[in-house]
């Protein structure tokens, strides 16, 4: 009785851990979080692309 208990408990667990990951990316999704993270973010990737030394292309 105490292992099946136990086991509700660790389902239930899960199970919730499940849903909130499952809502989090349903609203990253919904608002284009990701997209507008790397909008941010793309200004300091030109920075570090630019400054880097390469050689030119033929």
């Amino acid at each position: 009785m105490k292992f099946f208990r136990l086991f509700l408990k660790a389902a239930a667990v899960l199970a919730g851990i499940f849903a909130a990951l499952t809502a989090l990316s349903m609203v990253v999704y919904f608002f284009n979080l990701d997209m507008k993270a790397a909008a941010l973010a793309q200004p300091l990737v030109n920075k570090i692309y630019s400054f880097r030394k390469r050689e030119p292309l033929p």
